[in-house]
């Protein structure tokens, strides 16, 4: 459960929170396809939804975890992108173009990272802001990245074990908390049933999703959400690629690939199907009223859901207190990433580059939102995730040609007649 708790902390975080039950309501208002405010552009919404945050992530996710974690446990090379293409890169590895590989890697990083920040940091001032009357602007925001980072700080320098784990854990109990309580006082039977729908809704869909261009009309739809994504989680490859290679000594791969892959996407559906669900219940069946609020503010979204169940004060407080600590677990688990890519793939670097590299996050987090707010951010995870999605594409080869070569053949002696 702990494994879990900080892979899934360090590989969606704030983002779940953030979108939990804005995307739904977006794409239910505007869907690419159906009749907008439908009972089929809901289904289509969830379906979208999950797409979005199923195996398409956590693949990516897997992939450059598994390739790190085998080059390191299995075969004793440092924790660091360029080793995952030695059988490419030959002596090249420990040179200009394994270092250029780094590089990009921590750029990616850095501002996959500050994308989730910024996030985080908008949301947290709109629960603030609704609980305490804190004005949502810029500046608040900016005092909220800089008390953040220094939490993360302080979880940085306690050390993996301590900090990092558990922060993890308390994520994951406030999280199951406040979804049993919208699963219970919300239409539980409603949204019970539509968990399997969803789900049988997206496997049934998934391979035509994944093939769909949007080719027979001018539209933007498609680059601002799928297109987002898939550069976001890249850019967000090397990071928990990384954070997860750290912490799955001992695992099998066979163990690996279902821990990454299957667990964290069910747990994907579970969420959006609960939050989502209750959301997009409210708009067809209890007079609507979230929709309004989200297209004013997509970071009220949680707390326009939370208005419409009892005691709104007590469980909008713990979602802040909730999108806080994915806060200091996504900055701190960052910069223990960057930090060993930075070292040459130390597995323990030096404490004070991880303090300096918290700082360096949320500095480049408090300018993208200065400069241009959440459209800065989705463009700098964009911009970055692209060209590592090229780097991945190789890791992917290389990881096959090293398993391949390990592979041991059978030697039973053949059956007796």
């Amino acid at each position: 459960m702990t494994w879990f708790a900080m892979l899934f902390s360090a590989g969606m975080g704030i983002g779940l929170v953030f979108y939990g039950v804005a995307e739904p309501v977006l794409h239910y208002v505007n869907p690419p396809s159906e009749s907008p405010m439908t009972p089929a552009a809901a289904r289509d919404a969830m379906r979208i939804t999950m797409f979005h945050w199923g195996f398409h992530a956590w693949g990516i996710y897997a992939i450059m975890g598994m390739a790190l974690a085998y080059f390191h446990h299995r075969l004793g090379k440092p924790l660091a992108i360029r080793c995952t293409l030695e059988p490419f890169l030959g002596r090249y590895t420990n040179r200009s173009a394994g270092k250029f590989v780094d590089v990009l890697a921590v750029l990616g990083t850095l501002f996959g990272l500050a994308t989730s920040l910024g996030l985080g940091a908008s949301q947290i001032n709109a629960g603030l802001d609704r609980l305490f009357g804190v004005d949502t602007a810029v500046t608040a925001q900016l005092w909220i990245i800089g008390i953040i980072t220094l939490c993360a700080t302080v979880s940085l320098v306690t050390g993996l074990d301590k900090g990092i784990r558990r922060l993890s854990e308390l994520n994951m109990l406030l999280a199951l908390l406040l979804l049993v309580f919208v699963l219970v006082l919300g239409p539980t039977a409603y949204l019970l049933r539509g968990l399997p729908d969803h789900l049988g809704s997206y496997l049934q869909r998934v391979a035509g999703m994944s093939l769909y261009t949007d080719a027979f009309r001018v539209s933007t739809w498609q680059a601002s959400w799928t297109l987002f994504y898939w550069a976001w989680w890249i850019s967000w490859a090397p990071f928990v690629g990384t954070f997860i290679a750290r912490i799955s000594r001992g695992r099998t791969i066979r163990e690996f690939v279902l821990g990454v892959l299957l667990v964290p996407t069910l747990a994907g559906v579970v969420w959006f199907g609960i939050f989502g669900g209750a959301a997009l219940h409210i708009e067809l069946f209890a007079g609507g009223g979230i929709s309004e609020a989200v297209k004013a503010n997509v970071a009220t979204a949680i707390f326009a859901l939370l208005d419409h169940f009892p005691f709104a004060q007590v469980t909008s407080l713990i979602a802040v207190i909730l999108i806080a600590v994915f806060f200091v677990t996504s900055s701190d688990s960052g910069s223990f990433v960057v930090d060993m890519l930075t070292s040459g793939g130390h597995p323990s670097p030096p404490v004070w580059q991880r303090i300096f590299w918290a700082f360096t996050e949320g500095t480049l987090a408090a300018i993208l939102l200065l400069v241009g707010g959440l459209g800065a951010l989705q463009a700098g995870a964009i911009s970055t995730g692209l060209p590592f999605c090229i780097v991945l594409i190789f890791i992917s080869f290389s990881l096959m040609r090293s398993l391949r070569g390990d592979s041991v053949p059978n030697k039973l002696p053949p059956t007796l007649p």
